[in-house]
């Protein structure tokens, strides 16, 4: 019963997303000298198995906040992950990297919110009446699980158009685990 609750759900958000963003993300990340991710809370999580996946297929990615991610720079492409897109920490990341230049990306539950006015592009997983209290799927995890599934399917898009194989992702896994 739950699991039928919870792929519903997700399978209603899902299908409520606009078709187009697959090319449109595509196209940012293929223009980014680097890619950074940011996220608080289990929207960085969601953004950590991104980045994973991202440096799998070939891209140059930073997680904002660990410390080894190097200063962002013009050409460079922030991606904040924020149901809200009100997220105080993440207010401040995306000011910053406005600041030098740097391409914003939000993808959020929400089509306007303050880091949504400063973005460059905001992709919007579902639509917002859609993400009411969902008994058993409290704080956020409508968002968190439609977004991840949502990110991994436009992983899938990008190693279905680039042809890149499973084998060569597998030489990109970290190896040191």
């Amino acid at each position: 019963m739950h699991q039928q609750l919870i792929l519903d759900k997700i399978t209603s958000i899902l299908t409520a997303t606009d078709d187009s963003y697959d090319e449109k993300l595509v196209e940012m990340l293929d223009k980014a000298k680097r890619i950074f991710i940011a996220g608080a809370g289990r929207s960085k999580l969601v953004g950590n198995f991104f980045a994973m996946r991202l440096v799998h297929g070939g891209y140059d990615v930073s997680v904002v906040g660990e410390i080894v991610t190097p200063s962002i720079k013009a050409g460079d492409l922030l991606i904040i992950i924020s149901g809200s897109g009100e997220t105080e920490q993440l207010i401040a990341f995306t000011k910053n990297a406005k600041k030098v230049g740097a391409n914003i990306v939000l993808i959020s539950a929400k089509a306007s919110s303050t880091i949504g006015d400063m973005a460059d592009g905001v992709f919007q997983v579902g639509k917002e009446e859609l993400y009411g209290k969902v008994v058993g799927m409290p704080m956020g995890t409508v968002f968190e699980l439609s977004t991840l599934c949502f990110l991994e399917a436009l992983i899938s898009h990008i190693i279905w158009e680039k042809g890149i194989p499973e084998e060569i992702m597998r030489e990109r896994h970290a190896n040191l685990e």
